[in-house]
């Protein structure tokens, strides 16, 4: 079955998927570091904090999630917001090493933010790495093919029209038209149809379902440079001359790019979601329930008992 890029999509995934996307863009991955103390910072770094290097790939996510550039994009080492980033990653920097300084990283609370970033950050790069293998260029063009099949407008015709009272009067201008005469003058001198008689009797280009069933099925059967008629309607006897017809262009792919690589993105996540949740055991706990599950990051399971009441 052809996909289309309006495929409908539940409140609940949505809400789910732009989430997630979200923690992608946001989140990242820790600005990384390194205790090779003596040897020089490489050429990507922007700061060296004590033995730790601070490197550009983390001025960028930062930028990234403070909303200063798009997806894809980069901001240059010469803008002024470059600087004031380096300045608040090294004050993060010096706050962290602080930390680990004085071994808050073991207290029960720093093991529960850990844990709960490196979900968030493992999950992140899952979906970053799902992305780079389904949404490719090839992908995208063949959806763009698929879609463009499926909404190119259909074939269409630029057409002449008289309109006349009678058949005798139909065949007699047939008979003028074919002997030479010009079709616009003809339309100008005898077509009744006084919204088009002053233009030749010019109808503009139309689809098969954008004039009436008889006029449709006459022009349409009608090679370009030829007459066509007569054709009995209600409102008289027509005739038609075929001036071009042409099957329109969708848009170019560039144009859609951007939103099929959204459509793309929006599905994968999806399906990966999709299929995490029917392979899962997964039972959502009401608040109050006497047990609760807890994953530990190590990943195994435990029950929690409740708080007990107080006397």
């Amino acid at each position: 079955m052809k996909r289309g890029c309006n495929i409908p999509t539940s409140a609940r995934t949505l809400a789910g998927l732009s989430f997630l996307l979200v923690l992608a863009a946001c989140s990242g991955s820790p600005s990384g570091e390194t205790t090779d103390a003596g040897l020089p910072p490489p050429d990507n770094a922007v700061a060296q904090v004590d033995q730790t290097i601070i490197y550009n790939a983390a001025v960028q996510r930062e930028a990234l999630a403070q909303g200063m550039i798009a997806e894809g994009e980069r901001l240059p080492p010469d803008d002024p917001e470059y600087e004031r980033i380096v300045e608040e990653l090294i004050d993060q920097r010096l706050l962290a090493l602080e930390a680990r300084r004085r071994g808050l990283q073991n207290t029960p609370e720093a093991r529960r933010r850990l844990a709960a970033a490196e979900e968030r950050i493992l999950g992140n790069i899952l979906l970053e790495t799902e992305i780079a293998a389904q949404v490719t260029e090839e992908a995208a063009q063949r959806l763009y093919s698929e879609q463009t099949e499926l909404s190119r407008p259909g074939e269409q015709i630029r057409a002449r029209h008289i309109l006349v009272d009678s058949r005798e009067d139909a065949d007699a201008i047939i008979g003028l038209a074919n002997d030479g005469r010009d079709f616009a003058e003809l339309a100008v001198q005898y077509s009744t149809d006084i919204a088009t008689r002053v233009q030749g009797g010019d109808l503009g280009y139309f689809s098969r379902d954008g004039v009436l069933p008889e006029i449709s099925a006459l022009a349409f059967s009608t090679e370009e440079g030829e007459i066509a008629g007569p054709v009995r309607t209600n409102a008289g006897w027509h005739i038609l001359y075929i001036v071009d017809r042409r099957a329109p262009e969708g848009p170019p792919f560039e144009e859609m790019r951007s939103s099929i690589v959204r459509f793309l993105t929006f599905e994968t996540i999806s399906t990966l979601v999709e299929e995490l949740r029917a392979a899962a055991r997964i039972e959502v706990i009401q608040p109050g329930a006497p047990e609760s599950l807890v994953i530990d990051p190590a990943g195994t399971a435990e029950t929690e008992p409740s708080a007990e009441p107080q006397d």
